[in-house]
């Protein structure tokens, strides 16, 4: 009986690991990735997107539940952002076509932003802790 509860055991480790390596293969997939050089700084290998879609910016309180690296790799993911929707604004602006990725640029600098205020005030909580440490040190 142990012997067939081991081999589905490892049947079902199997699958759940192959589920695992598409799901991975799939969310780290992404047109910049694949390109190399300048061609990193336009979608799909177009200076101008035909269709966009947009998001919203990152909330505080969201960046606050982020590790530190996750912070950080965000940050570049952003700015890597901020420089393709001014590739294309470039671009737009050099062809005369009205593209309005200006508000998309807007969210990214707010996000951005949101990073450092989130970065500060781990950075103020920690000087905190730090002196009271010291206050009680010195008391006792």
């Amino acid at each position: 009986m142990s012997h067939i509860l081991q081999r589905v055991a490892n049947s079902i480790f199997k699958q759940s690991y192959q589920v695992a390596q598409q799901v991975r293969m799939v969310t780290t997939e992404s047109n910049s990735t694949k390109a190399k050089g300048l061609q990193q700084f336009f979608e799909n290998g177009t200076s101008l997107p035909e269709q966009t879609w947009t998001g919203r910016s990152w909330k505080a309180s969201e960046l606050r539940l982020k590790s530190f690296d996750d912070l950080h790799k965000l940050w570049y993911v952003l700015l890597k952002e901020r420089n393709v929707l001014a590739t294309q604004r470039e671009e737009a602006r050099r062809l005369g076509i009205d593209k309005s990725t200006w508000t998309n640029a807007g969210r990214c600098k707010k996000s951005m932003a949101r990073i450092k205020f989130v970065l500060n005030e781990r950075q103020r909580a920690y000087e905190e802790a730090k002196r009271l440490a010291e206050q009680t040190q010195v008391k006792i």
